[in-house]
């Protein structure tokens, strides 16, 4: 009659193999970005990045720190923020930069309200960044904005 319900120990054993699933999935998506040059917009990227964040409840900002090959040398998220809104601060994003030896970034990040349209926030604080990276020969490549509904590149947009 309740054959449908499951133990708490089978219910963490599903739980555990989804979460190795995720993993081996996030790993091998971080492996085809890391191994050759990034584009903003390829479909490795973009794969990666919405599998990474489309799904989280509050807004995670991300900085992918190439070199001068566009190559990955680091992933990072540099903000953790609240459902609405995540500050973005130029001066510590070129700091990292500077630290990993990178000459150029993509930043990321996801709207948990599901839509990826650009906050007048979002395209003032990318500005910044380009501004702040451009004496110190740091090129912001693009921002891209990840939400469950899709994305969107402010590169692509016109917004940079």
């Amino acid at each position: 009659m309740f054959g449908a319900i499951k133990s708490t120990s089978e219910n963490d054993a599903i739980t555990n193999l989804l979460v190795s699933v995720r993993d081996a999935l996030v790993h091998a998506l971080r492996t085809e970005v890391s191994n050759r040059p990034i584009l903003s917009t390829g479909p490795d990227l973009l794969n990666y990045l919405f599998f990474e964040m489309s799904r989280l409840c509050v807004e995670e900002v991300r900085a992918l720190f190439l070199d001068t090959r566009n190559r990955l040398i680091c992933d990072e998220v540099v903000v953790r923020g609240s459902v609405n809104e995540a500050p973005i601060y130029p001066r510590e994003i070129i700091k990292r930069a500077l630290e990993c030896g990178s000459t150029a970034i993509i930043l990321a990040h996801n709207h948990p309200s599901g839509d990826p349209t650009p906050s007048e926030s979002d395209i003032a604080s990318s500005k910044r960044l380009i501004l702040a990276g451009r004496e110190l020969g740091i090129v912001l490549h693009d921002h891209i904005i990840v939400a469950r509904t899709g994305w969107t590149s402010l590169r692509m947009e016109g917004l940079l």
